[in-house]
């Protein structure tokens, strides 16, 4: 039987958290939008949020509410979401594209320093959107010092601020409770609150994110300045808000993730392993959290080719990291690649491996041994 490269983590709890919601005629936006932004809140702590049907429209509001005007330019990476593209053109402002490193997918100072200096002349930069590629962190601390905007993209990197808890602690509860008003943080009780220093976050639920609610994304502000702006568009048609019946299953994916990122955790251990028999290469987390391995990306020293062709051989399913990144899925920026040659080697050759929570011992086994013994 083959071993699909990607599976979303539906079980039983969200099953029956939907067909709730569908016996009790709830699939319109009402109370379950207003639990999951709740519910999100307790675990990330921003001041406001708005759950949205996806995070193009969560992208396009939050461009929106900096002010942006018609021909700024906006600093992106070619390795970002293609649908970055649409949104940025519906604007009517121009990409920026900036290079990354071998070593990480994400965008660094330095070469955003770089990209900035070599922006045409007259140009007037608007924000920065920061994609956290692969479920790594980029060091938003020392690019918001650039003094420009920032939208960061925790789509796929969810929980890896998250430091694995000591086995030694009482308590094994994973889950990050609220704070009240005038309580204080304390280290035994609490787990570490996700510090993000971007004007405005957005944590998509698409199929393939870190969390899925079947579609749909979250846009939130950290601090009360950013959420007043974020208010002024509380009032949005429904049309534009995550419908219930797709809260539900956010809601329950909230509840469940730590544990299921300890199970990506111990499958990934056993991919780290087998890597270091190979000569092809793995990117490296920047952050003083813990990676969420929300995949597990080969950098490889052969042709996609003939590594997808072996593996098929196997009966395991990889597929090219970056199918669906702006360096990849729109040709008409191909000039791009001249000016960030280290991404488009990249998107050629970044292959992911079969990781999900799902997967049995068995099949770690066998990707393992397919991931020792690559040509």
């Amino acid at each position: 039987m083959k071993i699909e490269v990607y599976s979303p983590t539906i079980r039983r709890k969200e099953m029956d958290a939907v067909l709730t919601a569908m016996v009790e005629e709830k699939i319109g936006v009402g109370d379950r939008n207003r639990l999951l932004i709740q519910t999100a809140k307790e675990q990330l702590r921003f001041d406001y949020a708005l759950a949205l049907r996806s995070p193009a429209v969560a992208l396009h509001l939050a461009l929106k509410a900096l002010g942006v005007k018609a021909g700024q330019g906006v600093i992106i990476s070619p390795l970002s979401p293609v649908y970055y593209l649409k949104v940025i053109e519906d604007l009517q402002l121009i990409p920026l594209f900036c290079d990354v490193t071998f070593e990480f997918p994400c965008l660094k100072r330095e070469l955003i320093e770089k990209t900035i200096t070599e922006k045409p002349e007259g140009m007037e930069l608007c924000a920065i959107i920061l994609h956290h590629t692969l479920g790594f962190m980029p060091d938003t601390s020392s690019i918001a010092e650039l003094g420009l905007p920032i939208i960061e993209d925790i789509s796929q990197s969810y929980g890896s601020w998250q430091k694995t808890p000591d086995k030694n602690e009482n308590s094994t509860n994973t889950e990050l409770p609220p704070v009240k008003q005038g309580e204080k943080k304390t280290a035994n009780t609490e787990k570490p609150a996700p510090v993000f220093h971007g004007s405005f976050c957005i944590l998509g639920l698409e199929e393939r994110d870190m969390l899925t609610s079947g579609g749909g994304g979250i846009l939130f502000a950290m601090n009360r300045s950013e959420g007043s702006l974020l208010r002024n568009f509380a009032g949005i048609p429904n049309e534009y808000c995550l419908p219930d019946i797709n809260a539900a299953l956010a809601v329950v994916q909230f509840r469940e993730v730590f544990k299921n990122i300890e199970k990506r955790k111990s499958i990934a251990n056993v991919y780290t392993q087998a890597s270091l028999r190979t000569r092809h290469k793995r990117f490296f987390s920047l952050s003083e959290g813990e990676y969420n391995n929300y995949s597990f990306p080969l950098i490889l020293e052969t042709g996609y080719k003939d590594v997808a062709s072996y593996a098929r051989k196997k009966d395991i399913l990889i597929e090219s990291a970056f199918d669906n990144s702006i360096a990849k899925a729109a040709p008409r920026y191909a000039d791009s690649s001249s000016r960030c040659p280290v991404s488009n080697s990249l998107m050629l050759r970044t292959v992911l491996f079969p990781l999900y929570p799902r997967l049995r011992s068995q099949e770690v086994e066998r990707v393992s041994k397919l991931i020792m013994t690559l040509p």
